[in-house]
């Protein structure tokens, strides 16, 4: 049944977007290569590595983790809180809004709370109505159906703009694709978005953001003496798409960017080579 729906999509696929459909058949050749390359992968440099520890001792979430041993449950991938200090950490001390989907034990509500401080709100969503017991002060919690487009549009009306989303909850490709539609065009200026838990080899989700790569790269620039193509609204509110065992981060910009650039510096020039006829 589900080869039969997935055959049902790529159908329909094509018969609404052929031209994306054929460019999409044409990356399949490429794609295996990746996997290939990433099962025999053999790193060169690995007898200079230097081992690390999972987290830095500066990094005040592994502290508040590794300390956290009553109370409500936490349960994270250690190697998650580098990542987090990496795209997290600008925001400490900040009035920031942080939404975290999928509450379960509640513990990690206090932890993001502890982490950005006494400015920050904390936003959680849930599915089970018993998590409105997480709530308190800086705490707020929706219940709802994260895969439910309507839940997000009524939670966009009550919650004030989002800086950071975490999305820890069902971890079905089709929640995650539906949490990131809604919100990632919401999120505020500057904002991050997080999806947890991306596991296995050709998963769909995974899939899906690095096709949004695709929106990073494209061009439309002519040749002169400044290289310059204007910005699709995509490539305007992106600043960065982040891939990590487990984990998907996409930052967006600041301030929207309209053109990039590739200016020429310098008077020497070698000839380019004509193309081959």
């Amino acid at each position: 049944m589900i080869h039969l729906r997935t055959l049902n999509r790529i159908i329909r696929s094509f018969a609404t977007s052929p031209r994306l459909a054929a460019k999409a058949t044409l990356a399949i050749p490429v794609t295996c290569d990746a996997e290939t390359f990433a099962a025999g992968f053999t790193d060169a440099g690995e007898a200079l590595a230097q081992p690390r520890p999972p987290s830095t001792p500066t990094n005040a979430l592994w502290d508040y983790f590794q300390d956290h041993t009553e109370g409500r449950g936490i349960v994270k991938w250690t190697h998650y809180f580098d990542i987090y200090q990496r795209h997290f950490a600008k925001f400490v001390g900040q009035p920031v809004n942080v939404l975290e989907v999928g509450i379960y034990s509640g513990g990690s509500l206090g932890m993001w709370r502890s982490y950005f401080g006494e400015q920050s709100h904390v936003y959680g969503v849930d599915i089970n109505p018993a998590c409105r017991a997480y709530e308190g002060d800086g705490v707020s919690v929706f219940i709802g159906d994260q895969q439910d487009r309507s839940f997000w549009n009524d939670f966009r009306t009550k919650a004030d703009g989002i800086d950071i989303l975490i999305d820890d909850g069902g971890h079905t490709a089709a929640q995650q694709q539906v949490t990131l539609e809604e919100m990632l065009p919401h999120l505020r200026p500057g904002g991050v978005y997080l999806c947890e838990d991306v596991h296995g080899h050709f998963n769909r989700f995974a899939a899906f953001a690095a096709t949004l790569v695709n929106g990073l790269n494209d061009i439309h620039a002519e040749e002169g003496p400044l290289l310059q193509t204007a910005t699709t609204s995509f490539q305007a509110s992106i600043y960065a798409i982040h891939f990590y065992p487990y984990v998907v981060v996409i930052e967006k910009q600041s301030v929207p960017v309209h053109s990039l650039s590739a200016p020429r510096q310098g008077t020497e020039w070698i000839p380019r080579p004509e193309p081959p006829t």
